[in-house]
């Protein structure tokens, strides 16, 4: 089978995502593109080589019915009324985050979906398909370190520019830390509270940067991340994983050690995108391959994008009130409960 895939947002994600169906994995082709910039659209689809429509508005990509799943790469704002769209025209959707940008649009897509009858979205969280992430999983899995008491975790940027903002360490850094420590530890989230240490004389006036993030879960792990988006010297994901028998760590990236000049030294990455690169393969394989193999996406769900939605709202009124704020989470549907593997 062959997954006929509709792409609406050909930016930099948009166009990376392409290129993986058409040139990395297997399972899929792209037969349509759509962009409020019809210019992009036409570049991808030249640049590409794609036997692809170019369609106006998410509106008529999805509604062509030489599509079998739909591709949100779009600016997130209009993430939620494209995949409304595609979920009412039964359409497999990979939404990249944030699933919608608010927890209330999340809940109009589960319910959606639960109309349906049968799952048919998936949300980008590509670091539950980091290879280091899912050894650490295993290890937690398999009790190896027993009950998790602390988890300490720091997302590190070399720097950013002047449109990155105080708010945005929630939406667009720590939303990745909120949806893998969630799966890590399969524990809910209870509340959230957030720290500015002494600011970095690297960040502009309006960017409070290092932030220190505090959240608590229902069975009492306390999680401490670090969000620091000027450290200068590279793009640096930490996670350890404190338990009753022992600890485990997050595998740090392999990397040639090279002996010089009485040193020692391995390079540290400064792009994101080569941190991830192979994760994102994964998740995409996996989106193809569980339609096949099950007729609907096993990856993280809307009910996952639902938990982040919540969480990072917590987070961002933590940042404004500097107070503890409450993580309240509804009650999770049976319909998101069944898990099948690939």
């Amino acid at each position: 089978m062959t997954v006929r895939v509709g792409v609406i947002g050909t930016g930099a994600i948009g166009r990376e995502h392409i290129s993986r169906v058409e040139n990395v994995i297997s399972g899929g082709r792209i037969t349509a593109v759509t962009d409020v910039n019809e210019q992009s659209a036409q570049s991808a689809v030249r640049d590409f080589n794609l036997n692809a429509a170019i369609y106006p508005d998410d509106q008529a990509l999805v509604a062509d019915g030489n599509i079998d799943a739909v591709f949100i790469t779009s600016w997130g704002p209009a993430h939620e009324s494209s995949v409304l769209l595609a979920v009412e025209a039964g359409k497999y959707v990979f939404c990249e985050k944030p699933l919608a940008t608010t927890a209330e649009g999340c809940l109009r897509i589960i319910e959606a979906e639960k109309k349906h009858g049968r799952r048919l979205v998936q949300v980008g969280f590509m670091r539950r398909y980091d290879e280091g992430y899912a050894q650490l999983k295993e290890t937690l899995d398999q009790n190896e370190i027993g009950n998790v008491l602390m988890v300490r975790a720091a997302h590190r940027n070399a720097a950013v520019d002047e449109s990155y903002k105080t708010n945005m360490a929630v939406t667009e850094t720590l939303i990745h830390e909120i949806d893998a420590l969630h799966w890590l530890i399969h524990d809910d989230y209870h509340s959230v509270k957030v720290d500015f240490p002494r600011k970095t004389k690297h960040a502009h006036a309006e960017l409070q940067d290092p932030q220190v993030f505090t959240l608590k879960t229902k069975q009492g792990v306390l999680i401490n991340v670090e969000v620091f988006v000027n450290c200068r010297y590279g793009y640096d994901i930490q996670c350890e994983v404190i338990g009753e028998e022992g600890i485990a760590r997050l595998p740090e990236v392999p990397s040639v050690i090279v002996r010089k000049q009485s040193k020692a030294s391995t390079n540290i990455l400064n792009d994101w995108k080569l941190r991830f690169m192979d994760a994102y393969n994964k998740e995409l394989q996996n989106f193809f391959d569980a339609i096949e193999a099950y007729g609907q996406p096993q990856g993280p769900s809307a009910w996952d994008g639902y938990i982040a939605a919540v969480t990072a709202d917590a987070c961002l009124k933590a940042q404004e009130t500097g107070e503890e704020q409450d993580v309240l989470l509804g009650e999770k549907p049976e319909f998101y409960e069944q898990k099948l593997h690939v």
